[in-house]
């Protein structure tokens, strides 16, 4: 039914409404009501707030655009290869490098494999990559302390002959926290996983030899350590050029779900 708004002044208090039925035949063709002036308004005011409060809530304005980043995992996995690698060659043996030509690592290991690869684990939290941000956060970490133990530290400790245990001992610590990563590394993807297995090797022959002196097992823990290196920076490479290229030129064994076996897990490796 509609409403024709023809209002008719019949005195000068009232008014007079027409209503015209369409649909509903029950109703009289014309049927006329006199209201007051006040009457009219109440019903208007009435009519109103039930239409504004029928509508629909206005839209919300929409959320500022975001700032995206880069993929930091290429910088962060970029810096621990290198450091990585240059200190196992001096853990291999002094038949590959003069061993009075070590502290060459300290500022390697100070500025790239620690400050670049903390840096990158800041930006992981950034892209909410939990997993890279622990992983980078944690190993510029371990580089910064490092850098820090052999410059500060191990010059005190010379001369009561406890620099193995103490290498020892902090090894053992960081060889516990790469233990519960290499199991989460498992659902992110084959080449990670890879590095993370390698790297606890590496943790664990270099706290043997450290501990029980035995040299040949150092060397043993410093071709791991070669190793490892070489699959992280693989995997910096392969997450380059394939982001570049805009497809998987070199595969890196992504996980996918079990349960839908089109979809991967979001990651940054």
């Amino acid at each position: 039914m509609s409403v024709n708004p023809t209002i008719i002044n019949k005195q000068k208090s009232d008014s007079v409404v027409e209503i015209v039925p369409i649909e509903n035949n029950s109703l009289p063709l014309k049927r006329s009501f006199s209201f007051t002036d006040q009457q009219l308004e109440l019903i208007l005011e009435r009519l109103i707030t039930f239409h504004r409060s029928s509508s629909p809530p206005p839209s919300p304005p929409p959320p500022p655009p975001s700032n995206p980043i880069g993929n930091p995992a290429p910088l962060g996995l970029a810096a621990f290869a290198l450091t990585t690698f240059m200190l196992s060659v001096f853990n291999a043996g002094s038949n590959l490098i003069d061993p009075h030509l070590e502290g060459v690592v300290l500022p390697v290991a100070l500025f790239y494999g620690g400050l670049a690869q903390f840096s990158a684990g800041m930006w992981e939290y950034r892209v909410n990559n939990t997993f890279g941000a622990t992983t980078f956060t944690s190993y510029g970490a371990f580089w910064m302390s490092f850098a820090g133990y052999v410059y500060l530290i191990v010059p005190k400790i010379e001369p009561i002959n406890k620099t193995k245990q103490a290498t020892g001992l902090f090894l053992l610590s960081w060889f516990i926290f790469t233990i519960y990563m290499n199991v989460a590394a498992l659902r992110i993807s084959k080449i990670i996983f890879s590095i993370f297995f390698l790297l606890n090797l590496t943790f664990l022959f270099l706290i043997i030899g450290n501990l029980g002196n035995l040299p040949v097992i150092t060397n043993i823990g410093g071709w791991f350590g070669i190793v490892t290196s070489g699959l992280a920076w693989y995997a910096s490479a392969a997450t380059i050029i394939n982001t570049t290229f805009k497809k998987s030129l070199l595969p890196i064994g992504a996980y996918q779900q079990k349960e839908n076996p089109s979809s991967i897990i979001l990651t940054h490796f």
